[in-house]
């Protein structure tokens, strides 16, 4: 399954997944303002069926770990032709493996992801991957959180998600972005809307009060006091660690 640029011609930023279970994609990816971006060509989307590089008649992309243990593990032989063919479909973006032992992902790593011309993500199924392959094609390892799944599949989605949300004419307003979590390095402030009382809890007076010199003063406190409480870690990473 593709999706390519229809509208004004110019390159799209380029996703392409190798999965055992491509029927999982575009999924959520095909919906809201990701999925209309999709539809618009602002990003590309490509999956690559690992199974249609398997071995013998049954396809076979796995086998027992060397050294025994439970479980099964991906070929190399297999995942190598996989990956060689979806790096030449998109030459020039880096290609990752989604694993729990990986770099953290991460909020400047999407940034930088987004500026450049795409990605490439292997979903892993079962035990894992020969790690032949990982050393063979230089793969960069990257995981989304310290538990593991059933698959790299939705990690993938994570990631595209987090990146195509970056992607200029995504989210429309950029002011947007610039006061999420994690952008200044610090979590987001409380938001509220109307009805002004709700169960007998009152927005902040000051979010009232038209003076946005006031209003600016209190987001950044109240940013600053979530981060201290809940994520002081954040307050002692170097602004911008991609």
């Amino acid at each position: 399954m593709a999706h390519f640029p229809s509208s004004d011609g110019q390159p799209a930023w380029r996703v392409g997944v190798l999965t055992l279970f491509p029927e999982m994609f575009p999924g959520p990816l095909g919906l809201s303002l990701v999925g209309q971006a999709l539809e618009a060509g602002l990003w590309s989307l490509e999956t690559f069926q690992i199974r249609e590089f398997g071995l013998g008649r049954h396809r076979q992309v796995d086998d027992t770990p060397a050294g025994g243990g439970a479980g099964m593990v991906m070929r190399a032989d297999v995942l190598g032709p996989a990956v060689d063919a979806a790096r030449a479909a998109n030459p020039d973006s880096p290609i990752f493996y989604l694993s729990p032992r990986g770099r953290p992902f991460d909020q400047a790593h999407a940034r930088t992801l987004a500026a450049g011309p795409g990605m490439t993500l292997l979903a892993g199924r079962f035990e894992g991957i020969d790690e032949r392959l990982i050393e063979g094609r230089g793969l960069q390892e990257l995981s989304i959180g310290d538990y593991v799944l059933s698959g790299g599949e939705l990690a993938a989605m994570v990631m595209i998600d987090a990146c195509v949300r970056l992607l200029p004419g995504v989210l429309g307003a950029a002011e947007s972005l610039a006061h999420e979590s994690f952008e200044n390095g610090l979590l987001e402030y409380p938001q509220y809307t109307r009805p002004r009382e709700w169960e007998g809890r009152s927005i902040p007076e000051v979010l009232l009060s038209g003076d946005h010199k006031a209003i600016d003063a209190w987001r950044r406190s109240e940013a600053l006091r979530l981060t201290r409480a809940r994520r002081p870690d954040l307050l002692n990473r170097k602004p911008g660690r991609a």
